[in-house]
């Protein structure tokens, strides 16, 4: 026991978290990476079942790597101890033991939360959800979301959690605070909610592909959810390091730029093995990024190189870390396999970031580089300890995996004083709006999260 961690260790924003779960039978904490969700949630727990004797069975529903987090956290801390939980993950069988065992705690990740709504058989008997990472609802039509919204009615208490609550716009707010509070502050109905906020931006005819706030829209909105809601960046209460973003700008040759400029155009790429097309905005948006990155694939599946201007950057910035731990972050399957063939070039130890093993040795220094892909680092890992600098070299359209990428690094721990973080962009090319259009989700972002956030006493 003197080693666990002791409920005096908590920090103050912490026990205030605590205290306005305990407070508000409805609650949404939007709480930076690195700020301790998952034992502020735990203690409120602790505290409302075994002090309160409010609750009797909790429901968590989580990111899968997350479900052991929350396992970890519990046995961390000495005022926690008293919780028992029980994850359901694995086969159908695995998962109604688990879920059939005794515990104060069932944990679930949030793709098989249809299946335990509609098809487990268990009677859906808990008091209390904790939704970690709300913006996973986010999607009124996701089947989570629906399968959510069936039971919403016997939940006595729900949280949501996430540090990214709105990171495509304040559309995002509309599926999210519904699984909160069932429509009472934002509408029960999409289709009012966007009438009474939105105006119709990009159309075509009748058809409608995105919306902007009406003037007043976004302060009205954040009035609104703000009774049940409290946000704290992990800047405003840890001694976080500074965080510092530069781009890294190549420039292509005039024969690269013509084929780049061609697809653009004509939706069409002929090359010499065969051809590159695209059906539609979508799809030309995805070509238009590869060939940015320096290799498309073709319609029959194969890859063609278009020019090497990212890699030779990526050599540069290798070179000048002069031997200082690079993450580096890719999306295409192609991006990876020329990342790795021209760091087997250089003899340059590296490795691709998918197994335990891989963060462990990460974190004790032992690769120079590592390659990590943002669909599977959003969540739940801690890597501040290998490294201080990442490497776009491949930039996401989405906000949420992005900053979800970058606080892997940017997190309490962190021993650099300053984080950095390069992004490789390709000039002239789509690179430059993939970045406008994060920092202008951002910027919703940063005013929601200021709108509501919460002032300690």
């Amino acid at each position: 026991m003197a080693d666990l961690l002791k409920r005096t260790d908590l920090h103050q924003y912490q026990e205030y978290s605590v205290q306005f779960i305990k407070n508000h039978a409805v609650s949404a904490l939007l709480l930076s990476c690195g700020l301790g969700k998952t034992v502020t949630a735990l203690t409120a727990i602790g505290d409302l079942m075994y002090d309160e004797f409010c609750i009797h069975k909790v429901l968590v529903v989580c990111p899968l790597r997350v479900c052991y987090v929350w396992q970890d956290e519990i046995m961390k801390w000495e005022h926690l101890t008293e919780l028992t939980c029980s994850i359901a993950n694995g086969t159908r069988a695995e998962r109604l033991s688990a879920l059939r065992t005794d515990a104060d705690i069932y944990i679930i990740n949030r793709e098989n939360l249809p299946w335990l709504v509609e098809e487990s058989g268990l009677p859906f008997d808990y008091d209390m959800c904790v939704l970690d990472e709300l913006s996973s609802f986010k999607n009124w039509q996701s089947k989570r979301f629906r399968a959510f919204m069936k039971v919403r009615p016997k939940l006595k208490r729900v949280v949501g959690m996430t540090g990214t609550p709105s990171s495509n716009g304040l559309m995002d707010l509309f599926a999210e605070y519904r699984c909160l509070d069932m429509g009472e502050r934002l509408g029960r109905f999409i289709g009012r909610y966007r009438e009474v906020f939105f105006a119709p931006d990009r159309r075509n005819g009748n058809i409608i592909y995105s919306y902007k706030p009406l003037p007043g829209a976004e302060d009205e909105i954040y009035r609104r959810i703000g009774d049940i809601t409290i946000s704290m960046r992990s800047t405003d209460f840890l001694d976080m390091p500074e965080l510092v973003t530069s781009e890294y700008t190549v420039t292509l040759d005039e024969a690269e730029r013509e084929k780049y400029d061609a697809m653009k155009r004509d939706l069409l790429l002929r090359l010499p093995d065969g051809e590159v097309t695209a059906a539609n905005a979508a799809s030309l948006s995805g070509k238009l990024s590869q060939m940015a990155n320096g290799a498309v694939y073709a319609d029959d599946g194969s890859v063609t190189a278009v020019h090497d201007r990212k890699l030779d950057a990526l050599e540069d910035i290798i070179e000048s870390a002069n031997g200082s731990p690079l993450l580096i972050a890719y999306w295409y399957k192609h991006d990876l396999e020329r990342i790795s063939e021209r760091l087997r070039k250089l003899h340059i130890p590296f490795a691709r970031l998918d197994k335990p093993e891989d963060i462990r040795r990460w974190n004790s220094g032992e690769y120079p580089v590592m390659l990590i892909h943002p669909a599977s680092a959003g969540h739940g890992l801690n890597l501040q300890h290998g490294g201080s600098t990442i490497v776009w070299f491949s930039i996401p359209w989405s906000l949420e995996l992005y900053t979800q990428t970058v606080d892997r690094l940017f997190r309490q721990g962190q021993e650099s004083e300053t984080v950095s973080v390069i992004h490789i962009v390709t000039k002239g090319t789509i690179d430059g709006r993939i970045v406008k259009a994060l920092k202008d989700k951002d910027d919703t972002q940063s005013a929601l999260i200021d709108a509501v956030k919460a002032v300690l006493a």
